[in-house]
């Protein structure tokens, strides 16, 4: 399988290509630049594998939520490959790429996964890891100031994410315990790579129209009615 996979939604663009199990990847922290880069560095992706825009399988791409801009351009620019080489389109949540890349990395199995949503707002979601190795969301992604958070999480979770670098202390009042966590890291394609190809497999696809960004804020964009687990 070859699926290539874009990741805008945060201060981190990226871009990865998946072959079977190979990952060719390349990722720069480039605040308001996505839209300048990002082109550039799916073509230098794909020239790393050698591969061109007509062998991909499918493509995959962070839905978010994030940063408005981000996830709308990650949105557009994947809809338009898909469009132009008639390819499936796999929407990964952007905080279950955080949650992935901190089992694969760290080997943890429960991640509370937290981006500043600004606003003095964060988006988070809860994972724990399945049989299969791949991080599945517990109960709803959400948007809410960090110090309103409800959530029960157990003793071994682990927190990722910008949103953990501006409230980490409001986080660790509503939960009531200290747990360790990593600020400094960023959504990125490598990890939508592996759970896109892992949804794309269980039949979890659509069409490029149908590839849109979910914003969680103020319903700007209606989530999937498919109801996906992403």
């Amino acid at each position: 399988m070859k699926l290539l996979a874009i990741e805008t939604a945060t201060e981190s663009c990226s871009a990865a290509l998946l072959i079977e199990d190979e990952i060719f990847s390349l990722s720069e922290v480039a605040p308001r630049r996505h839209n300048e880069i990002i082109l550039s560095i799916c073509e230098q992706v794909l020239a790393q594998a050698q591969t061109s825009l007509s062998q991909l399988d499918a493509i995959s791409f962070g839905r978010g939520p994030g940063a408005f801009t981000g996830v709308r351009l990650a949105a557009s620019v994947t809809q338009g490959i898909a469009l132009g080489q008639d390819l499936p389109v796999v929407p990964v949540s952007s905080l279950a790429s955080l949650a992935q890349a901190a089992a694969e990395t760290m080997g943890v199995t429960q991640v509370l996964s937290c981006i500043d949503a600004r606003m003095q707002e964060i988006y988070y979601g809860l994972y724990s890891l399945n049989d299969n190795g791949v991080m599945e969301l517990v109960g709803d992604e959400k948007v809410i100031a960090a110090n309103k958070m409800q959530i029960e999480i157990n003793g071994n979770c682990y927190g990722v994410g910008s949103g953990w670098a501006e409230y980490a202390n409001d986080l660790h009042d509503v939960l009531g315990k200290k747990i360790n966590f990593e600020q400094e890291v960023f959504p990125q394609a490598e990890y939508v790579a592996k759970l896109g190809k892992v949804y794309f497999e269980q039949g979890n696809h659509v069409t490029a129209v149908e590839a849109l960004p979910v914003y969680l804020r103020d319903n700007v964009a209606d989530k999937p009615k498919n109801k996906l687990v992403f």
